[in-house]
């Protein structure tokens, strides 16, 4: 029911599948039977032999304090141990009331019966192939198509009429995207949790619908995408953040935000370091001395909010430390550094040998272990220490002084133990001189 998009085709969104859509509303209804003294199992299960969904709950004779909620299924009464921390659960998800944890259990325990071959076998056509970024990375002459959903069983409300027209889904938000000439293909993993979906949500890499009540699937919290948590496993390292996901420029992981804004670097660095060579590179102390913490944390918050529209010029922060201190809490604020945690043992370990020689080829088999946006973002940031030690007349700022003060901003130890993290810090202000001298040798 797919078909491959020509140079003249008019984009066609998928049709999304119903058969899981159409079991969930086949599945047995929850029916409660009150008991009015203690019942035992064989009683229980004569009890919840009228009907298919009917439950009840009954207090453990062998531990007291402790509930069981029994469920008839399959003509066999099934038993749960039933927890409550201020909402019900017997597995993950959480519930407000035991109805609702019974007609989710009734939902998926319906489905992975009825379709569990079915089910272990959706992600072998994926649709995601088909309709990704690759494909569909050019403007559609509808930008406004919608999902279609086909086959619906008679007398069931369309998802049509639950709103999901009203929206577009990440899927085909992607297909109106456009690569930019100059952007880099930097590639970037789904940053998946786990989501509750209100009305019906169909899978974006399987198209197939995502079943129970809550919980029914993940979301990727930069793009948008939703997916069976079994589909998210399968799907490419090519998330594409959309800015309204994106919330922050502080904070934010580094390759998350230049793809949410098609840029090579975050905005933050190039701002910031074209600000300070513009006014700022003969300055005394410069990135040694601090700028007042509360003008910092102004410019921090005209990137939250503004973006690259942050006014950080003279006129407004006249203070060039105010500036400088805002790079160095950019850098200090990433989620994982602009040397990473997997990266940062390769660099310990070539700031440590003695051959001048090998510690440079050292570092620079280093630099490949980096993702491109970080080492690209590392790159343009040496290029412009460099040019700050090449005023060192002026500021008084030499490759040494640079290393102390980037040393442990751009290189974080990976839970190690204080006493190595101390020992670690000589090495990582050598790491950084080393960059600063040797940038054209490096990069």
């Amino acid at each position: 029911c797919l078909s491959f998009l020509s140079d003249n085709d008019e984009y066609r969104p998928p049709v999304w599948k119903s058969y899981l859509y159409q079991l969930q509303q086949e599945a047995p209804h929850p029916r409660r039977v009150t008991c009015i003294s203690e019942v035992s199992e064989k009683e229980t299960d004569q009890l919840l032999s009228v009907a298919e969904g009917s439950y009840l709950i009954r207090e453990s004779q062998r531990q007291p304090g402790t509930y069981t909620l029994a469920l008839r299924f399959g003509n066999q009464t099934r038993n749960f141990r039933l927890f409550y921390d201020g909402k019900h659960f017997v597995g993950e998800k959480r519930f407000e009331s035991i109805h609702d944890l019974v007609t989710d259990g009734l939902i998926t325990l319906y489905i992975e019966t009825k379709a569990a071959e079915y089910i272990s076998k959706m992600t072998i056509n994926p649709i995601y192939e088909h309709v990704g970024y690759t494909t569909l990375n050019r403007e559609p002459a509808l930008k406004k198509a919608l999902p279609v959903c086909r086959d619906m069983p008679d007398g069931k409300d369309s998802p049509e009429e639950t709103g999901l027209e009203e929206r577009l889904t990440s899927l085909v938000r992607r297909a109106t995207l456009k690569e930019s000439e100059r952007a880099p293909k930097y590639e970037k993993v789904h940053n998946f949790k786990v989501h509750t979906f209100r009305g019906p949500h169909w899978c974006e890499y399987c198209a197939n619908f995502m079943w129970g009540l809550i919980a029914q699937g993940v979301k990727c919290a930069d793009c948008g995408l939703n997916v069976h948590k079994q589909c998210s496993k399968m799907v490419p390292n090519d998330c594409k953040p959309d800015l309204k996901h994106v919330k922050k420029v502080y904070s934010c992981d580094l390759t998350t935000l230049v793809k949410a804004h098609n840029t090579k670097r975050p905005m933050v660095v190039d701002m910031c370091i074209r600000e300070i060579e513009a006014r700022g590179l003969k300055s005394e102390g410069l990135y040694r001395i601090s700028g007042f913490s509360d003008l910092i944390e102004d410019v921090k918050l005209a990137f939250d909010r503004d973006g690259e529209k942050a006014d950080i010029s003279g006129n407004v922060y006249e203070d060039i430390n105010v500036i400088t201190g805002a790079l160095k809490l950019y850098f200090r604020d990433l989620p994982i550094p602009v040397i990473t945690y997997d990266a940062y043992p390769r660099f310990i370990e070539a700031a440590k040998l003695t051959d001048p020689d090998e510690r440079l080829e050292a570092l620079h088999e280093a630099l490949k272990q980096l993702p491109p946006a970080h080492c690209e973002t590392l790159r343009y940031l040496m290029a412009h220490l460099k040019r700050v030690t090449q005023n060192e007349k002026d500021n008084l700022m030499n490759a040494e002084n640079l290393g102390i003060v980037f040393g442990p901003t751009l290189m974080r130890a990976p839970d190690l133990d204080a006493m190595t993290a101390l020992n670690d810090i000589r090495y990582q202000r050598q790491v950084l001189e080393l960059l600063i001298k040797n940038e054209d040798i490096l990069f």
